[in-house]
């Protein structure tokens, strides 16, 4: 009897062991909720609204122009000494947090929309205030209310294995405008990006599906893509 009782008790914190441990497993590997910290965003993610974050898909597909990313901005956005630095068991617990979704994430993890990949030409502006690339327009349905493209002019051709990014709310975004004087240029590795934000899970009622915007379809391939085919 005494058996039967000492094993029913120890039932209950080996099984939410094992749960915390798939669930942590899971987030680590496959997917991630992921706090949104500012308002760069807006509107399309509010400050709070919780994201799911797949880490596994860009082992199966390059990163897309109109893809929402969580990237490391560690070296491209902020100093390499600007990575939080906490002891084992104040980490340990802050990962589980933010592997839950339940804590803010690190200040050296930023969340943007993927405008130019590798071998784009992007420019700001043209004639009408609207950015090019690869000389194509685009037509930004998804910036902030009243906001523009940019009011910052930029021409860069994006480097191999790097990405340009920019926040939907242009006016409150430090992106890769903001950095174009630093060592990166403004760019953000793709060995950086941490996974693609896929969906709104949080607050209910707000459920949607990040996909790619129908406007990035009209963009050609880089000049130098055309030329190698």
């Amino acid at each position: 009897m005494s058996r039967a009782k000492k094993s029913s008790w120890w039932d209950i914190p080996v099984t939410l062991a094992i749960a915390v441990g798939v669930v942590l497993l899971i987030t680590t590997f496959v997917v991630k909720p992921f706090s949104i910290p500012s308002g760069s965003m807006e509107n399309t993610l509010l400050v709070g609204d919780r994201v799911l974050v797949n880490r596994m898909v860009y082992h199966f597909r390059d990163v897309q122009r109109g893809d929402v990313i969580v990237f490391d901005g560690t070296d491209s956005f902020v100093p390499a000494g600007d990575k939080p630095q906490r002891n084992p068991i104040s980490g340990a617990f802050t990962w589980i947090g933010q592997s839950l979704g339940l804590v803010q994430p690190d200040s050296t993890d930023f969340i943007k929309r993927v405008i130019g990949v590798a071998g784009d030409h992007v420019v700001c502006c043209d004639v009408e205030g609207r950015i090019t690339i690869n000389g194509a327009p685009l037509d930004e349905t998804y910036l902030y209310t009243d906001d523009v493209p940019s009011y910052d002019e930029f021409d860069v051709v994006v480097p191999e294995g790097k990405l340009w990014v920019m926040g939907d709310h242009r006016s409150n975004s430090a992106d890769s405008r903001s950095h174009m004087g630093d060592p990166g240029g403004g760019f953000v590795p793709t060995s950086k990006v941490i996974g693609r934000a896929m969906v709104v899970l949080w607050p209910p009622g707000e459920f949607k599906v990040l996909g790619i915007p129908p406007e990035f379809d009209a963009i050609p391939a880089p000049a130098s893509a055309d030329s190698s085919q």
